[in-house]
């Protein structure tokens, strides 16, 4: 991890491609177009997409009217269970590109791992093969607990280069984290400012503390950590607030806080299905 962060660090991946720190996710975002050229504007270069959200197209209608590079944007997208498989796998990319209007795909992740063994990994394959085709630079998987990833390891297949996983101060998967770590995945953290929720006492006195929002504190923590964070919003004020984050630290007493509230599985916000069978 770099010392001294700014909007433009980023983070090597196994694939050699360099990956921003920061992305903003569109996850039930209805006006993604607006939002994304706003997240531009705002200094992010980094945007999590997928096709269950149904906006591959408006992010790729805001890349090409940003009038930023494509080679200096992150674009992310992703495989839901429902289309699972080889073949239907490989046409999603070919349908992906399609909508976003792109030559390739910066990271492609397995959405989650509800379709059982045989069919992640075909679905697995498939993105490898993509990936070998020049569609995609990047593999990965999403919502994968430990297991999911030793099935990978234990078929023969290269790492994931990312596991996307619901992750803040409340459900920090500490098992799934540290595996990534140990085997060189770089860990994603969508949900990082839970949904809103700043209910806790911890997270209150150490916004005060800072005079900053408590969503600032949490993608500050999630960076300390070496997370890449995912924060989501389609108000612009809050989509400028949420980049703001590079002209304070949290010192090791504020760490120490936020590690300790963690309450586990129990402290999910979102669907968090690592431990599908």
């Amino acid at each position: 991890m770099p010392e001294k962060l700014d909007i433009n660090s980023s983070i090597k991946l196994s694939t050699g491609y360099s990956m921003p720190l920061l992305g903003f996710g569109v996850y039930q975002n209805y006006t993604a177009k607006d939002s994304c050229l706003e997240a531009f504007k705002a200094g992010y270069r980094h945007v999590d997409s997928a096709q269950m959200y149904k906006n591959e197209a408006q992010v790729g209608e805001a890349v090409k009217e940003s009038g930023l590079k494509r080679e200096d944007l992150f674009i992310t997208t992703k495989c839901a269970s429902k289309t699972h498989g080889y073949e239907s796998t490989l046409k999603g990319v070919d349908e992906s590109l399609q909508r976003f209007g792109f030559d390739y795909i910066d990271l492609f992740l397995i959405h989650d791992p509800l379709s059982g063994t045989e069919k992640r990994l075909a679905t697995y394959k498939a993105l490898l093969e993509a990936k070998k085709a020049g569609k995609i630079r990047t593999v990965g998987v999403s919502n994968y607990g430990v297991h999911h990833l030793e099935e990978i390891k234990n078929a023969g297949l290269e790492t994931p280069s990312v596991n996307q996983i619901e992750l803040h101060p409340l459900c920090q998967q500490k098992p799934i984290v540290e595996y990534c770590q140990k085997n060189g995945i770089v860990v994603e953290a969508y949900c990082p400012i839970i949904r809103g929720d700043f209910s806790s006492p911890v997270l209150q006195s150490i916004a005060a503390k800072h005079s900053r929002d408590p969503a600032q504190i949490l993608i500050r923590w999630s960076l300390q950590r070496g997370f890449v964070p995912l924060p989501k919003s389609a108000t612009p004020s809050r989509i400028q607030s949420n980049a703001k984050v590079y002209d304070f630290e949290l010192d090791d007493e504020d760490m120490r806080q936020l590690d300790s509230i963690d309450k586990g599985k129990e402290g999910a916000v979102s669907w968090n299905p690592v431990d599908a069978p």
